[in-house]
């Protein structure tokens, strides 16, 4: 590995710092930008079940005046609050430790500031689960694992030659053409997959989270005047919370398809240990290992042994990055940058066997919508070809990585259900974790208003 095993937990190591400094609140001390928005029928609930009423508040659910001691906190905050967790349309409430009473201890002060070191944390949990589930697949092996992994390998290619689609080696002989390609090809698919993913995840905070706050608070000029604009995504904090779930469903669903079905990646077929027809007849593909040796790219996540090498189905390389690109060709930009410079263009066209003419009006996309559809479009279809030239992954493990990212995306929610348990975790830490509150604001951007809602962060 060289050098690429220091580079690559730097890298993280950097990533992951950077984002927490770029993402820091700026305010020494909570600034207000609203009042929480709380309906009739919610208060009341709420009293029922010996919630308080909450003072007016900023958009990380601190107090606005002067911060209270811990023990006046204490008294002044209700001990318990309400979750609602179900499936569906089954749902009920459940009640949890109300960690707010921490707001102002140290570590929770230090949340306030650093509010991406929460996402540093979830970050951590879900990979690690992931990787010590693996591990623990990889040091239980046996001989027979490996058998029915090789198995599952060869249907695959069966599969494949049935529908039309066996062209795995015909990819990789062209890039095998071109050794320079080849070379640069495996750096991508050996260093990419979690720095790029870590890198993607600071930037949509940033945007979705940091950058949502709003120009100009409503204080200025005795608060006559509503706040100018909204320089983020107005999609805010949800999306970021839906697409850092989405990549903890993607994990917990990969671990459990390759831990039912093993499947050997392509540049295994070509053991020369393995003898007997089979393994003639998995050599006779001719895969080879370009990523792994002496002069590949291998990569410290992989090369170690508490890795797991049989679990080629689902590819999460192109599950994540088919998750980022759909995220950047989507996502909501603000409103002035979803402007085009040229925001339309007329063109008038006559009939046929008409003498009327008919005009038709359309509006052009602005160049980062341009650009985020180009960069959405080209980031998994790298990591394809890259997954695919290195004999990672056969195209049918890459099918089954979108499956799990669609599966991802859309039953995300399911994971809020574990947050009582976090309450739990965080109560017994004695520790409070800023969360957006749903705060309605006026305000105007370029000659029209619209209501934003700051939402909440977990």
């Amino acid at each position: 590995m060289g050098i690429g095993a220091v580079l690559e937990p730097l890298t993280v190591v950097v990533l992951l710092f950077g984002g927490t400094w770029i993402n820091r609140q700026k305010d020494s001390k909570p600034r207000s930008h609203g009042t929480l928005s709380r309906s009739s029928s919610s208060s009341n609930n709420d009293e029922e079940a010996g919630f308080q009423p909450v003072a007016k508040q900023d958009t990380y659910g601190y107090p606005e005046s002067r911060p209270l001691s811990p023990s006046l906190l204490h008294q002044h905050e209700p001990q318990w609050r309400r979750r609602s967790v179900g499936l569906g349309p089954y749902r009920f409430d459940v009640y949890s430790p109300n960690t707010a009473q921490f707001r102002n201890r140290f570590l929770s002060r230090l949340l306030y500031r650093l509010p991406f070191l929460v996402e540093c944390w979830y970050w951590a949990l879900v990979y690690w689960i992931y990787q010590l589930g693996r591990a623990f697949t990889a040091v239980t092996l046996k001989d027979d694992t490996v058998d029915v992994a090789r198995k599952h390998a060869m249907q695959l290619v069966q599969l494949e030659k049935s529908l039309g689609i066996f062209v795995e080696v015909d990819i990789q002989r062209f890039f095998l053409a071109r050794p320079t390609l080849m070379n640069w090809t495996n750096w991508i698919y050996s260093f990419i997959h979690i720095p790029g993913t870590i890198a993607f995840l600071v930037w949509l905070y940033y945007y979705t989270t940091t950058r949502t706050s709003l120009e100009g608070s409503s204080e200025k000029n005795g608060g006559s005047k509503p706040a100018k604009a909204i320089n983020g995504s107005p999609a805010g904090p949800l999306l970021y919370a839906a697409r850092r779930r989405t990549l903890a469903v993607c994990n917990l669903l990969a671990f459990i398809v390759f831990t039912l079905w093993p499947c050997m990646p392509p540049r295994l077929l070509s053991d020369e240990k393995v003898g007997g027809n089979i393994g003639n007849v998995a050599r006779s593909y001719g895969f080879v290992d370009t990523v792994h040796g002496e002069k590949g790219a291998g990569s410290v996540w992989t090369e170690n042994r508490f890795c797991n090498q049989y679990a080629a189905m689902p590819s999460l390389h192109f599950g994540y990055s088919l998750m980022i690109g759909l995220t950047i060709m989507t996502i909501p930009l603000s409103a002035q940058h979803a402007q085009s410079t040229t925001t339309s263009r007329t063109r008038s066209i006559r009939l046929p066997l008409s003498s009327h003419r008919i005009s038709l009006q359309f509006a052009l996309p602005s160049w980062r919508r341009v650009l985020c559809v180009a960069l959405g479009v080209a980031y998994p279809l790298t990591i394809l070809a890259a997954i695919v030239a290195t004999a990672n992954h056969f195209i049918l493990d890459a099918v089954a990585g979108a499956c799990v990212c669609m599966l991802g995306w859309n039953g995300n929610v399911i994971l809020l259900n574990l947050l009582p348990v976090e309450d739990y975790f965080l109560g017994a830490l004695r520790l409070y974790k800023p969360e957006r509150m749903v705060v309605d604001v006026n305000v105007e951007s370029h000659g029209y208003e619209k209501r934003v809602h700051a939402s909440v962060l977990s």
